[in-house]
């Protein structure tokens, strides 16, 4: 960090020397680190130590050892100098245009792996920024791309994307009908029509806020929603009902005998899938970071063969 700074009555040079002599063994040794002469380094600490009224250096043996006092004090040391140094950082994100942090909301159904990887590369081309990432439940992306607490929302948009809303499609994410080989349905023996589905549980991923925004693709006249795709996995592995499951989640639970497909009569969703759009506020366009991100999960789609074309 450059520059002393001051806090109160002690500096951040201060906190610095105090935690040099702790990491390097020695006043002597801190001071050849810092280029400083000894008696600087013990003068800074004497100073500390006489602002604060607290003893950090027991000085009674052949080499000061730290206190009880000082060994809590260097630990808060730590904190306030990591503090200070994410200040700076983000000051001087500010300056070159950076935004100061990347907030990312992300749907449910949105396979992970292409996104991990394009966070990985982010991590390094952005090392100081600090990212914050979450799974909402459908709807939640878009409602927080709205409310400006998420700069990036990938996310399904259904029926159609929003006039407030820049997108772009990403991926599809093909819908597959499943059920337990121990259902009713599952023994059918035939495309099951609509008459055969309606007297059966179907599972239903939903809206938490607006639990009758999104309602595609219905076709039982019992519907049990959920907000967790992994509970609602838990409650279709046990046999409770039918329910439309992204193809990459339950291709392991089908080659295992936990899952079978359930071939419909008649099934509204598209056969390529589901489009999965990264997408901003169109009032607030992602910042660097964010638009390097989105150019890298693109890329790591293309290399993937996951694009729709």
């Amino acid at each position: 960090m450059d520059g002393i700074g001051v806090i109160g009555s002690l500096t951040l040079d201060q906190l610095t020397i105090l935690v040099t002599i702790v990491d390097t063994g020695s006043f002597s040794a801190a001071g050849r680190k810092l280029g400083r002469v000894q008696s600087a380094i013990s003068q800074a600490i004497a100073t500390l130590e006489s602002l604060q009224g607290v003893s950090l250096f027991d000085r009674a043996g052949h080499r000061p050892v730290l206190t009880e006092t000082g060994r809590a004090l260097v630990a808060q040391a730590r904190t306030v100098l990591e503090s200070a140094e994410r200040f700076e950082a983000a000051a001087a994100r500010a300056r070159t245009g950076v935004e100061p942090e990347l907030v990312i909301a992300i749907d449910p159904l949105v396979p992970t792996a292409p996104l991990m990887e394009s966070l990985r590369g982010l991590a390094v081309a952005y090392p100081n920024l600090p990212v914050t990432f979450s799974t909402e439940g459908l709807g939640g992306s878009l409602r927080r791309l709205r409310d400006g607490t998420a700069a990036i929302g990938i996310c399904l948009l259904l029926p159609e994307v929003p006039e407030d809303v820049t997108a772009r499609a990403m991926m599809r994410v093909r819908m597959r009908p499943v059920v337990a080989p121990h259902h009713p349905l599952a023994s059918l023996g035939r495309p099951a029509t609509r008459g055969d589905l309606e007297p059966h549980v179907q599972l239903v991923l939903s809206d938490p806020v607006d639990t009758e925004r999104g309602n595609y693709g219905l076709s039982s006249s019992r519907l049990w929603r959920f907000v967790d795709l992994g509970r609602r996995m838990d409650f279709l592995l046990a046999g409770f009902g039918w329910c439309r499951m992204p193809e990459h989640l339950v291709e392991a639970p089908i080659a295992a005998g936990q899952l079978q497909y359930l071939e419909l009569a008649e099934d509204p969703t598209p056969p390529e899938g589901l489009a999965i759009y990264a997408a901003h506020a169109r009032h607030r366009p992602p910042g660097p970071a964010g638009r390097w991100l989105l150019a890298e999960f693109w890329r790591h789609l293309v290399m993937d063969k996951l694009v729709a074309e």
